[in-house]
């Protein structure tokens, strides 16, 4: 085994778990009837693990490529890869509902041994699920077998070392499996890095940034990341393709963009070549107060059509604000609403803005640019603590769902996005279908990206968990939040299709959209061993 690399169990995450305080747990009994002793859920110890199915000759193609010691059959490995970071992943590995569990763990050590364990796979009818850092919330990487007769996981965790570093083109070469924090530790070094800083920064990896589209907390600064990607390289069962040899060609339709995307559906991306930039060395992190939701956004579609956004620009609305608020307690909040209250903020949402530069010039003329840009719409600034505060706490978040799952609160997250003009419908219909359906729930929302011809919605639910059929509870929340959104939006911003939003896919791309993704899935894919159920659940065939 190679020093560093955990082989065994890495589902949940591992920072430490943030205690709800006193004043917070009262504060949701209040607001959603949480019970006051909730019924415990069974921790993961107790779940019955089946024994692998896969075949001696299956195992036996597989070690012939990897070796034994990274063909893994214990339980934890397979339990740890069994599913993602969806509330409905957790409360499964918490002994509710039936848990998905691959046959095996398999664990390449370069791009070579990728494309031949794809081989074996087809060769022997195995699934492959590729796993990065296992933080999809859509299902994307649950081991669903597609009708083969064994899925194993493969882990991309070896693949982890920055290939080449281009300081003069400023591009640099990633393998998939480097966790954002290394790539940045590594990047840092040369003095650059990536800019995206999604809450799944922690744990995500490279390689599922470009599988699913991801987006960043700073991407109205540094983009989004298949706005980095200039090159990709992707294993198949029929060979490998290795795109991009320029910053911008006429040579036909752009491969790259079937790749980025795909979500192992269509291959396993292994190498990814990403433009970087220079570390900044100036930040500023601000928070503002505006007055009612349509004249926030009405402030934020001016800030992106003047092209003035700061690198990071977030909006939650009233009731998100309220939450933020209550759950801080104290005198000190109770002192920000009187004296927003004053200043005739009486709806207050609130705005998030920070900017990172390579000088305090540079700094002080962008936020100078987005401070005109705001002055028509009556803000109130409470500075740099506030904003400084949502900094420092920006990725606790997933740490923080084990201490709410714990009290039994129903707590997940959905997106979408949509045009300027359908913004406020969508966020109604959205928060409309998600109290109808789960009763007393809070229903939060926050505009996570702005561009000039719209913006995405992030909602957070929080609601008592139900006794009964906990899972269903949510499904059927999710599914009517799917349907409000389907007319009116696109079914996901940056969370990426899984099992979850596939049903919704045709809908958004039309039926010859989902027949030319299939044709290339069968052209690479030929016997439908990538990722089953995922992406396009019917091209599972040969």
């Amino acid at each position: 085994m190679e020093p560093g690399i955990d082989h065994t169990l890495r589902g949940g995450w591992t920072l430490g778990e943030h205690a709800l305080p006193p004043h917070a747990l009262r504060w949701l009994r209040t607001r959603i009837g949480l019970a006051e002793h909730p019924t415990p859920i069974a921790p993961d110890s107790v779940l019955t693990v089946p024994e692998p199915e896969l075949s001696i000759v299956g195992r036996a193609a597989l070690e012939s490529v990897v070796g034994a010691e990274n063909v893994l059959l214990d339980r934890n490995s397979r339990l740890g890869r069994s599913g993602g970071m969806s509330y409905v992943d957790l409360l499964r590995h918490r002994g509710c509902g039936e848990l998905a569990v691959p046959d095996a763990v398999v664990l390449p050590g370069d791009p070579d041994e990728v494309v031949a364990v794809l081989r074996a796979c087809a060769e022997h009818d195995i699934g492959v699920i590729p796993f990065g850092g296992g933080t999809s919330v859509v299902g994307g990487v649950t081991a669903l077998r597609g009708g083969k007769h064994a899925a194993i996981v493969l882990d991309l965790t070896r693949l982890n070392r920055l290939v080449s570093i281009d300081p003069l083109s400023r591009l640099v070469v990633l393998q998939a499996g480097v966790r954002a924090t290394d790539a940045e530790r590594m990047l840092a070094a040369h003095g650059f890095t990536l800019g995206h800083f999604p809450q799944s920064f922690e744990r995500a990896t490279i390689g599922g940034f470009a599988a699913t589209r991801s987006a960043g907390q700073a991407s109205a600064g540094y983009g989004r990341f298949e706005d980095m990607v200039d090159g990709v390289r992707l294993a198949t069962p029929v060979g490998e393709l290795d795109l991009g040899v320029a910053p911008a060609t006429a040579a036909g339709p752009d491969l790259k963009q079937l790749v980025i995307g795909s979500e192992g559906a269509f291959g396993v991306i292994t190498e990814v070549t990403l433009r970087v930039r220079p570390v900044a060395t100036h930040t500023r992190y601000e928070g503002y107060f505006l007055d009612g939701w349509d004249k926030a956004t009405d402030a934020i579609r001016d800030l992106a059509q003047h092209r003035v956004l700061a690198d990071v620009t977030r909006l939650s609305d009233a009731e998100e604000t309220e939450v933020q608020l209550s759950l801080t307690g104290g005198v000190k909040a109770g002192a920000v609403r009187a004296y927003l209250r004053a200043r005739r903020i009486n709806d207050p949402c609130l705005l998030i803005l920070g900017w990172e530069a390579g000088s305090a010039g540079e700094l002080a003329v962008r936020r100078a640019g987005t401070l005109r840009a705001l002055r028509p719409h009556r803000y109130v600034r409470l500075g740099k603590p506030i904003g400084e505060t949502w900094r420092h706490g920006r990725f606790a978040g997933p740490r923080q769902r084990d201490s709410l799952l714990n009290v039994g609160v129903l707590v997940e997250t959905l997106e979408t996005a949509t045009h300027w003009s359908q913004l406020s419908t969508l966020r109604s219909a959205v928060r409309g279908a998600l109290q109808r359906s789960l009763g007393r729930a809070i229903v939060m929302c926050h505009v996570s990206h702005a561009y000039e011809t719209g913006a995405s919605l992030y909602f957070t639910v929080l609601a008592a968990r139900a006794d009964e059929d906990p899972i269903g509870q949510w499904q059927r929340a999710k599914r009517a939040a799917s349907e409000a959104i389907a007319p009116l939006g696109t079914i996901t911003h940056h969370h990426a299709v899984g099992t979850d939003h596939a049903p919704y896919l045709a809908g958004e791309v039309g039926s010859l959209g989902i027949d030319v993704m299939t044709s290339v899935k069968r052209a690479l894919d030929p016997t439908g061993v990538l990722n089953p159920g995922k992406l396009l659940p019917a091209a599972d065939r040969g």
